[in-house]
């Protein structure tokens, strides 16, 4: 018996999560496409884009898109970011995270921030054992900034050798160099709307705060 490819197993698990969103009456499209891919709007090929889906009025075909990021491998962490994606589908993209997307996406056992969701307790447990029936997730996690673990050169009588020049990870564009990302606060804040600028890098770790307590955003 073949070894089904990812995008089939990401196809099979839509079917059978679908009576899920029938139950709390917030049905999925008949069709939806569902790949393995970066996130588009990403600041770099992206460790911060989990999952991301396509209203059906952006497609040619009328069907939303769904990708999932090939950052990760985890069975039943892809399956809780396809629900929050698929919550996305149901309702066509056109709450946001608010409204009827929020409502939908906790009565299916999503908890957390809105914007980035995961799965209960309870819900993880179900979705471990729905991936055991689905079988393996074909899929290797894909470092777009490299292993995150480089053997270090062993040091030689003469000295410490030299690291060869790091080739390039892919075919895209060369990593740009360290760029700061303008933050800020929101005017109506105590703070007076405090403006700093950062890394990518401190970024993904999380979002600053100002002396108010407030959490900051991209300005």
């Amino acid at each position: 018996m073949r070894e089904i490819t990812r995008e089939e197993w990401l196809h099979l698990a839509i079917e059978a999560l679908r009576p899920e969103f029938e139950k709390i009456e917030f049905p999925l499209p008949e069709k939806i496409h569902v790949s393995v891919g970066f996130g588009y709007g990403a600041k770099r090929e992206s460790a911060t884009i989990l999952g991301q889906c396509w209203a059906s009025r952006v497609s040619e075909d009328g069907v939303n898109h769904i990708f999932i990021s090939p950052e990760m491998n985890d069975a039943a962490r892809v399956l809780d970011v396809l629900i929050h994606e698929l919550v996305h589908a149901a309702d066509d993209c056109k709450s946001g995270h608010k409204g009827a997307f929020a409502k939908a996406a906790k009565a299916l056992g999503l908890t957390g921030k809105m914007t980035a969701t995961v799965a209960t307790p309870e819900l993880t447990e179900k979705l471990r054992e729905l991936a055991k029936g689905l079988g393996p997730y074909a899929h290797a996690t894909l470092y777009p900034m490299g292993k995150p673990i480089q053997p270090k050169t062993e040091p030689t009588p003469e000295g410490p050798e030299e690291d060869p020049e790091e080739p390039p990870v892919s075919s895209g564009p060369k990593k740009q160099g360290t760029r700061m990302v303008k933050v800020q606060c929101s005017k109506k804040c105590e703070c007076g709307g405090m403006i700093l600028r950062t890394t990518e890098k401190w970024l993904e770790v999380g979002m600053p705060f100002c002396p108010k307590g407030t959490e900051m955003e991209r300005g």
